[in-house]
């Protein structure tokens, strides 16, 4: 199961994040992600659990708790749908919204 796991201490690192999950069972994977440009961790990591069990009792008790001086937020993570790449603006099909003026 894919975690997501929110308000995390800036300072934080993925093996901490890794030790904390790995209290509830194996841990496949622990992500936190950083800002490309800075360098800087957003404050937010994935978790992914192989057994759905140990994963759901890790979110029961882990959401809410204080970790390095801060409540984190854990729950299920929700894949989101594929990105459009070549994505340029609006529906073009319609002739409305913000365009271009026309001269009547």
């Amino acid at each position: 199961m894919n975690i997501y796991v929110g308000s995390l201490n800036f300072k934080m690192t993925e093996a901490d994040l890794r030790e904390k999950f790995e209290e509830y069972g194996e841990v496949a994977s622990a992500k936190i992600i950083f800002d490309k440009y800075s360098g800087k961790s957003k404050g937010f990591g994935f978790v992914e659990m192989p057994n759905e069990a140990e994963a759901k009792k890790a979110i029961e008790e882990l959401n809410g708790a204080e970790i390095h001086g801060r409540k984190i937020i854990v729950n299920e993570s929700i894949e989101r749908p594929e990105r459009r790449s070549n994505f340029r603006g609006g529906d073009n099909s319609r002739r409305g919204g913000y365009s271009r003026r026309e001269n009547h």
